[in-house]
């Protein structure tokens, strides 16, 4: 069986990830987003990371996210399209929706890995819970410097396209909720 690219179907061959756009509210209400500075690189890049044995891949966002970011969060429920039917349609329709308080993910990604190896990256929108940064949460062989800007701002200073483009698809999609909530 063949699947991404061409690669055989085998877990050697790919890593599950997933990661999220954090986002926060200031006093005034405004939302920021929080990226992360790789010092190492010099890169601007979205808190991701593996999936451990036998974790729910939602879980994974939002312990990668507080991990590499030191920010407390979890996921953010809002009004999205989806494919997902409800709980107990029969009907077999492939049709988009649009839910409220969805939990779902936002895009997925495959990143190459180079020796026909990929990264399927699940993104999600997840919210800080107002909590104060903890330090010491990064692994030690992690050299990111987490910090909140304005969004425009954000997508400006993000490395790669492929995270400019999921920074705005979850500002499309949280716009939208915020301003049915108004």
């Amino acid at each position: 069986m063949k699947i991404i690219n061409g690669r055989d179907d085998s877990t050697r061959d790919f890593v599950i990830s997933a990661g999220a756009v954090l986002f926060r509210e200031t006093l005034l209400c405004e939302l920021e987003i929080c990226l992360l500075h790789n010092t190492a690189r010099d890169e601007w890049v979205l808190p991701k990371g593996r999936k451990n044995r036998g974790e729910d891949i939602e879980a994974t966002a939002v312990r990668e996210t507080f991990e590499e970011t030191g920010y407390p969060c979890e996921l953010w429920p809002l009004r999205m399209p989806t494919r997902a039917p409800i709980p107990g349609d029969t009907s077999g329709e492939d049709v988009i929706k649009i839910g409220e308080e969805l939990l779902e993910p936002i895009a997925v990604t495959v990143r190459d890995l180079g020796a026909n190896r990929a990264k399927i990256i699940w993104w999600y929108i997840t919210m800080a819970t107002g909590q104060g940064k903890v330090a010491g949460s990064q692994a030690t062989y992690e050299a990111f410097e987490a910090r909140f800007m304005e969004p425009a701002v954000a997508i400006q200073h993000l490395t790669y396209q492929d995270d400019r483009e999921i920074v705005q698809k979850a500002l499309d999609i949280v716009s939208g909720t915020r301003t049915l909530s108004a």
